[in-house]
């Protein structure tokens, strides 16, 4: 298995990456200048006729979208057990939640970043008031999903789901209401950014405005 990620710091990349590391398995990591428009470059527009972030080459073969390349990667690599089992509650749960990962919050999210680049301009700021009211919504279902107390948002097991879940919650980050405003939320997001490979995957992109405090060790 050879793979080859294209990626930019912080953009929808990141899920794929933290799950590359996590897995373990070699990779290539291709940084696209997203800001200096590369993803719009003639090199990149022949791996990506989309010109979108990410492409995962995956033995030769360009693949896009981050939710199926965190899907997809899970099935190759079985023995991860990134993916519940088929045929199991969990199975179910983490279906539906990828889905409604991909289909409500990340839609919301495109809406508020891009609402003046996708659409009018002239209804940008309509259309991002509606985006913010849409992601409060669904960080309320996340902190509801959350509120038994279970450690990941399928089950027991850290899950794609997670690494979805956390990038789009860390795009929060600067709106009136960031994803960790909510007490569930803000315990899992300090659980899940304590692990090593997403400790790695900020260093190696240098991300380092969301990461866990450090605490001080003073002389007393």
């Amino acid at each position: 298995m050879s793979y080859v990620l294209y990626y930019s710091p912080g953009a929808a990349s990141m899920a794929v990456h933290w799950m590359l590391l996590e897995l373990g398995v070699p990779f290539e990591a291709k940084l696209v200048d997203i800001k200096a428009g590369a993803q719009r470059s003639p090199e990149y527009l022949r791996v990506s006729r989309s010109g979108r972030i990410p492409t995962l080459v995956i033995d030769d073969v360009p693949c896009g979208e981050s939710t199926a390349l965190l899907m997809l990667l899970a099935e190759r690599h079985p023995d991860s057990k990134l993916a519940p089992e088929p045929n199991t509650r969990e199975r179910a749960e983490w279906l539906e939640m990828m889905v409604y990962l991909a289909n409500s919050v990340l839609p919301a999210m495109r809406g508020l970043f891009y609402a003046d680049k996708d659409g009018d301009a002239q209804s940008a700021d309509v259309i991002k008031g509606f985006a913010l009211k849409q992601i409060k919504s669904c960080m309320e279902h996340l902190d509801r999903v959350l509120d038994d107390g279970r450690p990941y948002l399928v089950g027991n097991r850290l899950s794609t789901a997670d690494f979805l879940a956390i990038m789009l919650m860390r795009w929060t980050r600067n709106t009136a209401n960031p994803a960790t405003s909510w007490t569930n939320i803000a315990n899992y997001v300090q659980r899940l950014r304590a692990r090593p490979a997403f400790i790695e995957l900020c260093a190696r992109e240098g991300l380092k405005d969301w990461l866990n405090e450090v605490p001080a060790h003073g002389i007393i």
